[in-house]
């Protein structure tokens, strides 16, 4: 089984930390559902492995699309590649997008899970990120996606520059009170060419200190345990039977095909490929029938550190049968081999056969998994 992934490149405002492809040219958008619908009806052999167990619809500002459009393109998605009968169907939205017509043409579209970019309930965060929404706004969206919809989720962000453990713990104590069942927490994260970045090249802002970011994190995955939650990884928490199926299988590497200006398409084993990062060259190569898009043919060494990667982000971890299985004896041994000092330092542990990552290590697991990569050896 397979994910599709819908990439809709437009917002209203540019957020100062986002990297993602987007443009905030609207006057565009309207043409863009038709160029989506016609690349999935040219490329949707790519999926060999359908029925569809997810359809994610993200962005950009995947709230500003017509409820009409995306329920064309979830019927053609259905047509083409079928779906289970308990297929997810996200969008995400932003606060300010929210009113109850909107979600009540959602829900006729047939969206069943919604995925809501709050990212902080502090009007002195939401200004920093640039976020078209404030606090109430946040408030009332919230309100009104849990009054249409059972399988609900919320982005928020930790780490802000002048936040505190007593800001970030009423955070999670005013979205404790809607009893969200999936929470999406991500450490803020400078990314190249964003006018965050540039804020913090020209001291323009202070980020908060690395030692002060992991007391945040551990702090979200105290409360969101006592409150029930699972860590399935590192970043998405779930109440039992609410983990989301387009995060989960992403993390354990199943295929998805993605549709849009900038979406990758994995197939599952080792070909990997991403359309241009450009509105117009897209549009240009749909409607001349040469989607502007880059392919990748992975290495069993590139699809073996990959799989340690991800693993280890995840409750699931990296089993060392399966390593044996899929990669051979030398990628086993070579996994044995590596984990030694981290077990020594109770980094890592085995659970059977299953390796997994402490609790106490979990703010370093990349920097841990990197340890574990095979880098000199190809097949």
């Amino acid at each position: 089984m397979a994910g599709l992934y819908v990439h809709f490149p437009f917002c209203k405002q540019a957020c100062h930390y986002c990297n993602f492809h987007f443009s905030t040219q609207l006057k565009k958008a309207p043409d863009f559902p038709i160029l989506l619908e016609e690349e999935l009806e040219s490329r949707y052999t790519f999926l060999e492995a359908a029925p569809l167990e997810s359809i994610y619809f993200g962005g950009g500002s995947p709230s500003l699309m017509n409820p009409s459009d995306i329920q064309r393109l979830i019927q053609k998605a259905k047509e083409l590649l079928g779906t289970i009968p308990q297929v997810e169907i996200t969008i995400e939205l932003n606060p300010d997008d929210v009113t109850i017509p909107y979600l009540e043409g959602l829900q006729q579209a047939g969206i069943n899970r919604v995925s809501l970019g709050i990212q902080s309930f502090w009007e002195s965060d939401l200004q920093l990120m640039n976020r078209a929404h404030n606090r109430e706004q946040a408030l009332t969206a919230l309100s009104q996606c849990k009054e249409h919809f059972d399988n609900v989720s919320v982005d928020l962000i930790y780490g802000m520059p002048g936040s505190s453990l007593r800001k970030w713990r009423e955070n999670l104590e005013v979205l404790a009170s809607f009893e969200v069942p999936h929470l999406a927490a991500y450490a803020l994260t400078v990314e190249p060419n964003t006018a965050l970045a540039h804020q913090v090249k020209k001291d323009q802002i202070e980020l908060l200190p690395e030692e002060e970011v992991a007391q945040q994190y551990e702090w979200l995955v105290d409360d969101m345990t006592k409150q029930g939650f699972v860590n399935y990884e590192f970043s998405n928490f779930g109440q039992p039977g609410s983990f989301s199926v387009n995060n989960s299988n992403y993390w354990k590497r199943k295929p998805y095909l993605g549709i849009g200006p900038g979406a990758h398409s994995y197939d599952g084993r080792l070909h990997r490929n991403w359309n241009v990062s450009n509105n117009v060259l897209y549009q240009k190569g749909i409607a001349s029938g040469q989607l502007a898009n880059t392919s990748e043919i992975l290495t069993q060494k590139d699809v073996f550190n990959e799989t340690i990667m991800t693993g280890l982000r995840t409750r699931w971890g990296v089993n060392r049968v399966a390593i044996q299985e899929q990669f051979g004896a030398v990628y086993a041994r070579h996994l044995e081999t590596q984990v030694e000092e981290h077990l020594i330092q109770k980094n890592l542990f085995w659970d059977g056969d299953t390796l997994l990552v402490s609790r106490q290590a979990r703010f370093l697991t990349d920097g841990i998994a990197a340890d574990l990569f095979l880098v000199n050896f190809d097949s």
